[in-house]
């Protein structure tokens, strides 16, 4: 029986994007491996995964981030 329990680091009111659940939850529910944020509001954490997707397309798509030699 652990003795302490390691608690999730974040500030009330800060929403985040749950990778193991799959949903936006306030606060520091879970551990910073799982989650994605911190966001503003619950809406742009509903909608992390999509500006991953986003942001990994530009940057796979700009030419200062090229893995070929120059």
């Amino acid at each position: 029986m652990a003795l302490f329990r390691k608690r999730p680091v974040g500030e009330p009111g800060e929403w985040f994007y749950c990778l193991k659940h799959r949903k936006a939850e306030e606060g520091p529910e879970c551990p910073a491996k799982n989650r994605l944020g911190p966001y503003s509001t619950r809406t742009e954490a509903e909608h992390a995964i999509e500006l991953v997707s986003e942001r990994n397309r530009d940057w796979d798509n700009d030419p200062r981030w090229g893995d070929e030699g120059s």
